[in-house]
């Protein structure tokens, strides 16, 4: 539980009556971590969580006299900012994102990332892992957030995706074969600045001429992959749609995998339970990528896939983060919260859908220390929305006041498109 049993002390640091911190309060604090505080708040000073717990315990402490307070009312909700573990600023969420990037010049594939980074800021996301982006730009919309000259989430970076030679996204740049080859892009990655390793397991559906169901890498290209990101303490998402590309990565070790379909060549999912073990035992989270395309198959009662299918996971102790893959075919990046319907959707309760995208979302991207929970010493990453989303998951649109890393921002409006607003009724 994160609630301290003391206050820190103020005293003879600031003369009384001075402000030297702010004290947000609502009906509920969700801390992040399964803990949930009524009548609470959270006692914070520049980009530092200091305190948290029940608002009647800090009025009748000193330092209530030195902070700012604001309360958001007994139907309002403050937790943790949340993360999508999975995104693609450089996409546009639009009909054809891949042409969009192709087309475009390099300052304009600049400036849909600033934007991307914005929509995502606007649906309540204060980190994400940007998994592919072409010349290095992730690094330059990452420098750029947090030198404050824009505005965007913490951004975890991995710099283009390695793949084979005319493999799934070879577009970005980071065409590789045999384990030499895939040890020396790894190098190059962390010279150039990335936090982590993305690596096409297996064909995609986004690259003509790749199959989601082949693997495209070696076992051994795979595992020299994995032990040279390891040697740099750089953790390995793994782009694993196929059985096949799945299982390698599993042997490899890598530290997640990403969509986890169990794709067959007929198109058909088929899901291998002895592969959630096996990723269970290593410890792999396992992000599936919910987005607005899912909505459809849970709309639709013949689509094949088992509303059961996330409670399976979790039933085999696999750890099931938060990612959308925002930016691809028709997902925007403001369509957040979609994603975590459909976890809902698929047999996760609601309480676990905020821990998938908040502490369990930064531990998996080793940011456990610094975000995910509302914890003192913590960034003051925070959301309040009315409502309770431990009841809707719906309320997390219903944002009043968004801090990332303790700088208030004030979500764009973004026009919802038509066919989204269709799908989104529909898992509801």
């Amino acid at each position: 539980m994160s609630q301290l049993t003391s206050l820190p002390d103020f005293s003879g640091s600031y003369s009384k009556g001075n402000s030297v911190s702010d004290f947000y309060t609502a009906g509920q604090v969700v801390i992040g971590d399964g803990t949930t505080l009524r009548d609470s708040g959270v006692l914070f000073e520049g980009n530092t969580i200091l305190w948290v717990g029940p608002a009647a315990d800090f009025e009748s402490h000193e330092a209530a006299t030195l902070a700012t307070r604001k309360d958001f009312g007994p139907d309002a909700t403050i937790l943790p900012g949340l993360i999508d573990t999975h995104v693609h600023l450089v996409f546009d969420g639009g009909p054809n994102p891949v042409d969009v990037v192709r087309s475009s010049s390099t300052a304009r594939q600049l400036a849909i990332m600033f934007r991307s980074a914005r929509e995502l800021l606007s649906a309540g996301v204060t980190t994400a892992r940007d998994l592919g982006a072409p010349a290095l730009l992730d690094i330059v919309v990452k420098e750029a957030i947090n030198d404050g000259l824009a505005r965007g989430p913490r951004m975890v970076t991995v710099n283009a995706p390695l793949t084979v030679t005319g493999g799934h996204c070879w577009f970005f740049g980071a065409e590789c074969d045999g384990v030499e080859d895939v040890r020396r892009e790894v190098r190059k990655a962390r010279k150039n600045g990335a936090d982590s390793i993305k690596v096409m397991s297996t064909g995609g559906n986004m690259t003509a001429g790749t199959r989601p169901s082949e693997p495209q890498f070696s076992q051994e290209e795979l595992n020299a992959i994995v032990i040279e990101a390891h040697k740099y303490g750089m953790k390995v998402a793994s782009h694993a749609h196929g059985v096949e590309g799945i299982r390698r990565s599993i042997i490899a070790g890598v530290d997640s995998l990403e969509h986890f379909s169990f794709s067959g060549s007929d198109g058909l999912l088929r899901e291998e339970q002895d592969l959630f073990a096996a990723a269970a035992e290593k410890g792999i989270y396992v992000c599936k990528t919910l987005t607005l395309a899912w909505a459809g198959l849970i709309a639709n009662p013949d689509g094949g896939v088992p509303e059961s299918m996330i409670r399976n996971m979790l039933d085999h102790g696999l750890r099931v983060v938060a990612g959308t893959d925002s930016g691809i075919d028709n997902v925007p990046h403001v369509e957040y919260v979609v994603g975590l319907e459909g976890l809902a959707a698929y047999g996760m309760s609601n309480a676990e859908v905020i821990n998938s995208a908040t502490a369990l979302a930064a531990e998996s991207l080793g940011l456990g220390d610094v975000t995910g929970t509302l914890e003192a010493g913590k960034d003051v990453d925070l959301l309040v929305v009315n409502g309770d989303p431990l009841a809707d998951l719906g309320s997390l649109r219903e944002l009043r006041t968004v801090l990332a890393r303790g700088v208030a921002y004030v979500p764009e409006f973004v026009p919802q498109q038509a066919w989204a607003r269709d799908l989104a009724a529909a898992m509801s």
